[in-house]
């Protein structure tokens, strides 16, 4: 046989290169898309986007699904999210085109006053124990979702949560990581330490947990409905535990609190419509940022660059600004809305950023007077609904106080109230505290989003660089997840969070500006972690993403293939 000459072989590589290259994609972010027909559920855990997946399959709605994931995420990711916190949802239908807003954050127990903790020796509103705690609104929430939007028996919904609580579950790593991370705060109550540390320790990555105690609580739920928690032995075992560390709770507080249904408020931007949920809720914020955004040139500008970090810093440092004067439970005083999303008052806002430096300084706005920690999921169903939906505990494990004998902790979002009686958002009786918590939903012609980004008060001006990769930058909805982000926690200066996948060259640039900045890790939960559905409802194709700072998947509901009939 002839050997080939060196043209030949030549030829031969040059070929294999040249294919090799047309089959390579340069890409920035690490996860495809779960791209499908039928629904997406996108969860923290993956046995919760699992099961929730599963209810879809079973033909529930996309709120059947998202109850079910949540409800799985109790027993899963107990530091984040529980029956004893709050909720907000978006729902938007397929059939009417319309978005829906649901405020599931409970107000303050009658007797718990500035006055009352003035006596008790508080200088501050309290962030743990049970004078920060407000009555819990997530079951009252799931229970206005489904029976407004649900199709499966409401039962049928805890069957998943009831089964990993009883049975257990294998610990996943950065839930893991959370847990140990709250050990000393669990060692505080006796029914926590008993529960949430075993063997002395939080579960350590693989080790299988279960909490029967909680089980029996979502099996009561499950059973009476709403009704088991605000009225019945779960309502008795709040009040029973309230009155041993001498909280102010009574039965009414919790037998009279109603979740409320809201319009979502909503900015323009670049031609899409983006939505969030109204006051008491941050959401607002993240609106703001993005009309002062609109201003400058984003899309121009190279996605991470440094000029793209600065203008959204610099805007952040407004919105949150107006952020922490203005925003407060709307049933107690006026809160700007209008005003804050004027594009009018976004121009003079955007006025005060200067390009070349970091101003460490800023104050609040003056809008015109108008008249009138976390879990995050979503959730897309086979017909195109969307339900973006947020559930909080506030900080892990939220106020440290596990309720006798069912087996779930009390959040501490009394402690985001002021201690200030002049504030706007100074704690008083029945009214519900300021709220980091929000979902969000954004749409242009045939494409509709439900996005959410977990984390305190990253979470609005995570919402708005989601937004902008997505809008300014072209990206799908995981490149735009998964983009490095910045996030500032705190109200002035010029200090930030920024993770170390920034380039060495953007982040010494900013620091040339003035920006002062804490260089985390490649993907740090402290910038928020997140999940987003898309329904294109030109093809009836949806998408979904999750986001690689939490331990979640987006999963598909399984096709029909093995059903008699459906293999042609």
């Amino acid at each position: 046989m002839r050997r080939a000459g060196p043209g030949v072989v030549g030829m031969i590589y040059l070929v294999t290169m040249f294919s090799a290259r047309a089959l390579s994609v340069d890409r920035t972010h690490a996860r495809s898309m779960v791209i499908t027909e039928r629904g997406i559920v996108a969860t923290s855990q993956t046995l919760a986007s699992q099961a929730g997946a599963q209810v879809l399959a079973r033909g529930g709605s996309a709120v059947d699904a998202a109850i079910a994931a949540n409800a799985v995420l109790n027993v899963v990711e107990p530091m984040m999210n529980g029956m004893g916190g709050d909720l907000f949802a978006i729902h938007w239908s397929a059939r009417t085109k319309e978005p829906t807003g649901l405020n599931a954050s409970g107000w303050a127990p009658k007797r718990l006053s500035l006055e009352f903790l003035r006596s008790k020796g508080f200088t501050a509103m309290p962030q743990e124990g049970i004078h920060s705690v407000t009555v819990p609104g997530c079951v009252e929430g799931w229970a206005k979702l489904h029976q407004r939007f649900g199709r499966l028996p409401w039962r049928e919904l805890f069957r998943p949560a009831i089964y990993y609580a009883t049975h257990g579950f294998p610990v996943t790593e950065l839930i893991q990581a959370a847990w140990a991370a709250s050990e000393s705060k669990l060692r505080r109550d006796e029914h926590a330490r008993r529960l949430y540390l075993p063997q002395g320790r939080a579960p350590r990555v693989g080790e299988v947990w279960r909490n029967a105690e909680l089980a029996r609580a979502l099996e009561l739920v499950a059973e009476q409905g709403a009704a088991a928690f605000y009225k019945g032995p779960i309502a008795e075992a709040i009040l029973r535990t309230s009155r041993r560390l001498g909280g102010t709770m009574d039965a009414s507080d919790l037998s009279e609190f109603q979740a409320e249904w809201v319009t979502p408020i909503w900015t323009e931007y670049r031609g899409w419509r983006i939505y969030q949920i109204p006051p008491n809720s941050q959401g607002i914020a993240a609106l703001e940022m993005l009309n002062i955004l609109e201003r400058f040139p984003i899309g121009a500008l190279r996605p991470g660059s440094a000029d793209d970090f600065h203008y959204k810093i610099e805007a952040q440092k407004l919105a949150y600004q107006d952020l922490a004067r203005y925003v407060a439970d709307p049933r107690f005083v006026s809160v700007p809305v209008a005003g804050l999303l004027s594009k009018d008052y976004a121009a003079r806002r955007a006025a005060l950023i200067d390009a070349e430096r970091a101003r460490c300084e800023v104050s609040p706005g003056q809008p015109l007077a108008s008249s009138g920690d976390t879990v995050y999921l979503s959730v897309v169903d086979r017909e195109g609904n969307i339900v973006s939906l947020i559930q909080s505990i506030y900080l892990p494990f939220g106020s440290g106080i596990v309720v006798e004998g069912m087996g779930f902790h009390l959040h501490n979002r009394a402690g985001l109230f002021h201690f200030d009686e002049k504030h706007p958002n100074a704690l008083a009786p029945r009214k519900r505290p300021f709220h980091t918590t929000i979902p969000a939903f954004m749409e242009k012609d045939h494409l509709h989003i439900g996005f959410g980004i977990m984390g305190g008060l990253s979470q609005a001006q995570a919402h708005a660089q989601f937004v902008s990769n997505i809008v300014d930058h072209g990206m799908n909805l995981q490149a735009a997840l998964e983009a490095p982000r910045f996030t500032k926690l705190n109200f002035g200066g010029c200090d930030l969070l920024i993770e170390g996948r920034v380039p060495a060259e953007v982040r010494a640039e900013l620091k040339r500006r003035g920006h002062i900045l804490d260089e985390r890790k490649d993907f740090d939960d402290l910038v928020g972690g997140g999940q987003a559905v898309m329904h294109d409802s030109a093809t009836r194709v949806n998408y979904g993403a999750s986001c690689p700072r939490k331990d979640g998947a987006a999963v598909p509901e399984p096709d029909p293939y093995f059903e008699t009939g459906t293999n042609r």
